[in-house]
């Protein structure tokens, strides 16, 4: 029986956000990046027309062979559409090979021209502005705690999420977060201008969170929280029905994120 009967050959559908394993090296972006190019090999692995299947390691993720810690700049070459090289860079030639094998002409361009690598800041703000929307800030802020099992500290999962707040001008919101922004929080819904701290997300994946906001032209200018533990020094009771260990293990974190 052939390949195709079995339903092999069947082209996959992709997730909105997809999970990466290069080379070792794990990555989250969204298909939409992924796909940004529509003749890079990227998007013809990852697009429904895509011939050949892309193998998955023993996470999941799906699994491309190549330097995972150069393919930072691949990506972010996909998400901005230029390139952007911390100085003294030494691995230019590596990384037009990689350019190269994911059939980005422009970024081989790129790195050819050094002078074309940076901007200005004040060429950088104009350009943002023309490709994205008005500058602005958006905090994004949870409230989380270590999630226990049945065998306690022994079975411990890293992060247990209870909401993903949104706070910032609401027309920006809503530009960033489309359909996974919850307002039902927030009474008036009129004016784009007015600011909020009343949203929340859909969903509780700060990564997806995170890539929304890297797609709309935001970076993390700022970030804070509360430690661990910091409940467990009182000796006072819990309250009833509350959760002691768990409890002590709570932890307030918030990120800034500004486009210029």
């Amino acid at each position: 029986m052939s390949s195709t009967a079995n339903g092999d050959d069947k082209p996959p559908n992709f997730p909105s956000v997809v999970e990466l394993n290069v080379g070792g090296v794990f990555y989250t972006t969204s298909l939409k990046t992924l796909t940004s190019d529509p003749n890079s090999l990227l998007s013809q692995l990852f697009s429904s027309k895509g011939s050949k299947p892309v193998p998955r390691d023993s996470k999941g993720k799906y699994f491309i062979d190549r330097d995972g810690v150069l393919f930072r700049y691949v990506l972010d070459f996909l998400r901005n559409h230029r390139l952007l090289l911390p100085e003294n860079f030494h691995e230019r030639d590596r990384l037009r090979r990689e350019a190269e094998y994911f059939i980005l002409p422009a970024m081989m361009e790129c790195i050819s021209t050094p002078s074309t690598m940076q901007v200005s800041s004040s060429k950088a703000v104009e350009m943002s502005k023309q490709t994205y929307g008005p500058s602005g800030y958006i905090t994004v802020a949870y409230r989380g705690t270590f999630a226990f099992g049945r065998d306690g500290l022994a079975d411990v999962k890293f992060r247990k999420l209870t909401r993903l707040l949104v706070c910032g001008k609401v027309g920006i919101c809503r530009e960033v977060f489309a359909d996974t922004l919850n307002e039902s929080r927030d009474p008036d819904r009129c004016n784009d201008d007015r600011y909020t701290a009343r949203f929340f997300l859909k969903h509780n994946f700060l990564e997806q969170a995170f890539d929304c906001l890297q797609e709309a032209g935001f970076h993390c200018v700022g970030a804070a929280g509360s430690g661990t533990s910091c409940n467990g020094i009182s000796n006072e009771p819990p309250k009833p029905g509350q959760d002691s260990e768990e409890n002590r293990w709570n932890h307030f974190n918030e990120f800034v994120f500004c486009r210029p």
